[in-house]
């Protein structure tokens, strides 16, 4: 009984709960939506970064594992890594940042870069034929709307489009290492040095061989399931707390868009509540009635968001799939669900005491 009196109340009033659910919705959308960013980005870079193939990375003093770093390391280093115990391969690459930190171009040989991992796979076009001929990958060219001849400016420098390359292995964009590094100054300079070792159980005696060279105390020296295990957003803690901040405003949000509501509903319906006071209803049970009516608002909202971030999913990887990556994270589901209940749940806290306090004469005498 008591249930069917909530879901009537609800559809009584159907634009006030259809607002209301649209706004948890959109709070819960708020949520997935930035953790997806943030785990999608995060993983589309550990995918990029595993997809070079290589066993060990290297990074110059004072660089972080998760930041793009300087190209201050000497070009010649790759050959004298080439020449330690157990080291087949080396590859130095020039990193650098455009589109305000979001996308990044990698300056590198690309012969050197096939003998290390067989290259990249060619979707249209082919490799470099000049200095200023740049690859794109299949993202960038769809969100760039770009295609083999198309000029792309790097820092003002307009490069050719010489070929559209499948996405997974290094930056989006790649141009040939000279180039990069005239273009930053950094002649003869590489911003990290991929290692390949001849067998994986060697790598860690590798590491520890190499940190051991004085020379290379500072360096940074990661083997690449450490650097798969960093790309977490519990080591990024701007960006954790970034999503602490969403979450307090979500709350905060849900808060007031459920007090708004129910307020409302409880000077609505003050007559109505007068008639269950007068047949004996008790304010525990007044207060039970509207509880259950926000509970059920929030998890109509709860799964309204969810298909909301799917939604916002399409239009990322649709408008702008180079420079954001959203994924959908279904461990933050029911975190998101206890947020949207628990903000509906405080936002109702207030009305629903002012419900339960009513006096019946008053009430029902209420115009």
């Amino acid at each position: 009984m008591t249930n069917r009196l909530v879901v009537e109340n609800l559809r009584h009033r159907p634009i006030r709960t259809l607002l209301s659910v649209i706004a948890v919705g959109i709070q819960v959308t708020m949520i997935l939506t930035l953790v997806g960013i943030s785990y999608g980005m995060l993983d589309d870079s550990n995918r990029r970064a595993q997809g070079v193939g290589a066993d060990i990375l290297v990074k110059p003093p004072s660089a972080g594992l998760l930041s793009f770093s300087t190209a201050t390391m000497p070009d010649g280093m790759v050959d004298y890594f080439k020449g330690q115990p157990h080291i087949t391969d080396a590859l130095g690459t020039v990193v650098y940042v455009i589109q305000g930190g979001i996308t990044a171009v990698t300056g590198l040989d690309l012969n050197a870069f096939r003998h290390f991992n067989g290259g990249f796979r060619y979707l249209t076009g082919g490799p470099f034929q000049g200095p200023d001929d740049i690859l794109v990958d299949e993202f960038y060219q769809r969100e760039k709307r770009v295609h083999v001849g198309s000029i792309v400016r790097i820092s003002n420098r307009p490069m050719r489009v010489c070929g559209v390359i499948a996405s997974g292995k290094l930056a989006r964009l790649a141009v040939p290492i000279q180039t990069l590094q005239d273009m930053i100054g950094a002649k003869g300079k590489v911003s990290q040095i991929w290692l390949k070792v001849d067998n994986a159980d060697n790598i860690n005696r590798v590491i520890t061989q190499l940190k051991a060279i004085p020379e290379l105390a500072n360096y940074g020296i990661w083997s690449m399931p450490e650097l798969a295990a960093y790309y977490s957003v519990d080591n990024l803690p701007a960006l954790k707390y970034f999503i602490y901040v969403i979450m307090s405003l979500s709350i905060i949000v849900g808060f007031l868009v459920v007090f708004l509501s129910m307020y409302t509903a409880v000077l609505e319906r003050t007559r109505e509540i007068g008639v269950l006071k007068a047949l004996g209803a008790s304010p525990a049970y007044i207060l039970k009635i509207l509880f259950r009516e926000t509970l059920l608002l929030a998890l109509i909202g709860w799964i309204v968001g969810i298909g909301f971030t799917y939604g916002t999913r399409w239009l990322i990887m649709t408008l702008v799939p180079a420079s954001l990556t959203q994924e959908i994270v279904y461990l933050w589901w029911p975190i998101a669900g206890v947020i949207a209940i628990a903000g509906a749940l405080l936002g109702a806290f207030y009305p629903g005491l002012k419900a339960a306090r009513q006096d019946a004469i008053e009430a029902l005498s209420y115009e």
